[in-house]
């Protein structure tokens, strides 16, 4: 069975990182680059960066933070944000970043998956996805753009495997509902994504205890579970959570 990763994730607004509840009411929460090098200390698997304002802006990727972060990390480094061109995801990569979350830019332009994934690699295109119940998309779940602020006509599960079938090597998939609300990742979203598509699912949105973990690896089918306010400001380490999810029998990377 393959293990499980722990991601950590920084939600970056004005070159600080950043944390809501649901994608609203953000506060400062630290410095980005010293936060990236503890998570690293603490041994997290892998690291994601996202530019939460700058596709809102319409601007690209704050090249010189992502260059600083990466500068602190020797795992995965993954950047999302505003990187809306071939040119940018170069320039993100050039800049650190071992792999590109594509958002609202994949929506707006679905053919830069393809063309990224042909460029650089199916490995290094990962779909950023931010979904929210809604009783009238064919799965019950749609997509949501631009900080979960636009509201879109596509539905989650569809757009799932169509981007797979564009290239994107990997999806994170948000939850709007659960979203900093540290009550459990949304398990039926989770697996619903992760059986439609053959590609890694990381789940993202909800996590507030080791047990809430443990059940999107498992029951979730999550293949990686994306965290943040539980190491930002509820006291937990990565390796301590690591070490709860081995005595769960959780298989996971020490």
């Amino acid at each position: 069975m393959l293990k499980k990763r722990i991601i950590v994730c920084l939600d970056v607004k004005d070159g600080r990182t950043t944390k809501g509840v649901k994608f609203q009411n953000n506060i400062d929460i630290g410095d980005p680059v010293d936060m990236a090098a503890e998570y690293y200390r603490q041994g997290v698997d892998e690291l994601v960066f996202y530019d939460i304002m700058a596709s809102a802006r319409g601007r690209g990727p704050i090249l010189d933070l992502i260059s600083r972060v990466a500068s602190k990390v020797f795992i995965p480094f993954c950047v999302g944000g505003g990187i809306g061109s071939i040119e940018d995801i170069r320039s993100t990569i050039l800049a650190g970043a071992e792999k590109i979350s594509l958002n609202s830019q994949a929506v707006k332009n679905p053919h830069l998956i393809s063309e990224g994934a042909r460029v650089f690699g199916n490995q290094c295109i990962v779909l950023g996805m931010d979904a929210a119940k809604d009783e009238t998309a064919p799965s019950g779940y749609r997509v949501y753009i631009n900080g979960g602020r636009v509201k879109t006509e596509l539905d989650a599960k569809e757009w799932a495997i169509r981007a797979v079938e564009l290239g994107a090597g990997e999806i994170v998939l948000n939850s709007i509902d659960a979203d900093g609300v540290r009550q459990g990742y949304e398990l039926t979203l989770t697996k619903m994504i992760a059986e439609a598509v053959p590609v890694p699912v990381i789940a993202s949105g909800g996590g507030g205890t080791p047990q809430h973990l443990a059940d999107v690896l498992t029951a979730g089918k999550a293949d990686a579970a994306l965290i943040a306010s539980m190491v930002h400001s509820m006291g937990y380490t990565v390796d301590g959570i690591k070490r709860d999810l081995c005595a769960a029998g959780v298989p996971v990377r020490r």
